[in-house]
């Protein structure tokens, strides 16, 4: 039988629209595909619990899924904003639930909040591009997460805002210097398994998002001029075409765990054996 996924959406409508004219695809639709190379047989639902009035499961509806995703966002789990504040009611829905669920970036702060755990703007800065060196931390030696991961990895990654406090019981599972990396969280029944990178993006959608980005990228000092920007947009694009261009690996410093998709995409693939098989089969489901 199929795995059936449910893809939460973290942006608003404008911010879907956004990202859709720049890349092709929103956010969960990209994610979707992510997930259906991973297990091409894989039904997945998006939702977009950003919208006011938006139809969203709830209950059995949640328990029915195999496996719930949650997106990254634009938007900050500290703001008392009515599209904020759903995402975070249905995330406390998907722990009670018992649903195996697992977040990148947005998806790690939205389901810390939700848990009663702090997020805040990162003190370090903005990460951008790539997270780089990260490392398990020794309460995430051998977590399943993580495996087949070597001792230090970079991952793409976009975010301002980062998880400040986890919540009781959490564990962390890797840091790196700009901060928690990868967490796992048991809430209310039920667990999640988190990272602040994003494993799902290729460096085309990683360029697409950029792109969106020259005032922040020039005004923090990440690029010295829009031509810079558009520069570092174009090798991304150009590995993404050809991951085999060594010039341009070497000249970012990427290797095969971003480079390759099979390796990028690690935790994913993870969350799917470790986490959404043995649960379909323990729910009688196989």
């Amino acid at each position: 039988m199929a795995l059936r996924f449910l893809v939460v959406e973290g942006n608003t409508r404008d911010g879907r629209a956004a990202h859709k004219a720049s890349f092709g695809a929103t956010y969960s639709e990209s994610y979707a595909a992510t997930l259906q190379a991973i297990m091409p047989d894989a039904v997945c639902d998006l939702c977009f619990p950003a919208d006011e009035g938006a139809n969203l499961p709830t209950g059995e509806g949640l328990a029915s899924y195999d496996g719930i995703v949650v997106t990254g966002s634009a938007l900050h789990a500290y703001d008392p904003e009515p599209a904020v504040a759903r995402q975070i009611e249905l995330m406390r829905a998907v722990y009670a639930s018992g649903t195996p669920s697992f977040g990148s970036c947005w998806g790690l702060q939205v389901a810390t909040v939700a848990a009663y755990g702090t997020v805040a703007v990162n003190p370090q800065g903005r990460e951008v591009g790539i997270a780089r060196r990260i490392v398990r931390t020794a309460d995430g030696q051998g977590h399943a997460l993580l495996a087949g991961r070597p001792e230090a990895f970079d991952a793409p990654a976009v975010h301002l805002d980062a998880v400040a406090a986890v919540p009781e019981g959490a564990i962390i599972v890797a840091k790196n210097d700009v901060g928690i990396q990868a967490a796992e969280i048991r809430h209310d029944g039920g667990l999640f398994w988190g990272v602040q990178y994003h494993p799902e993006f290729s460096l085309a959608e990683l360029a697409a998002i950029l792109g969106r980005m020259t005032g922040p990228l020039v005004a923090e000092g990440f690029c010295r001029s829009e031509d810079d920007v558009r520069s570092y947009v174009a090798d991304l694009l150009a590995l993404d075409r050809e991951p085999t261009r060594g010039d341009l690996a070497w000249r970012h410093g990427l290797d095969a765990q971003v480079l390759d998709p099979l390796l990028r995409t690690t935790e994913i693939r993870n969350f799917v054996r470790h986490r959404v098989l043995p649960a379909k089969s323990e729910r009688g489901r196989a």
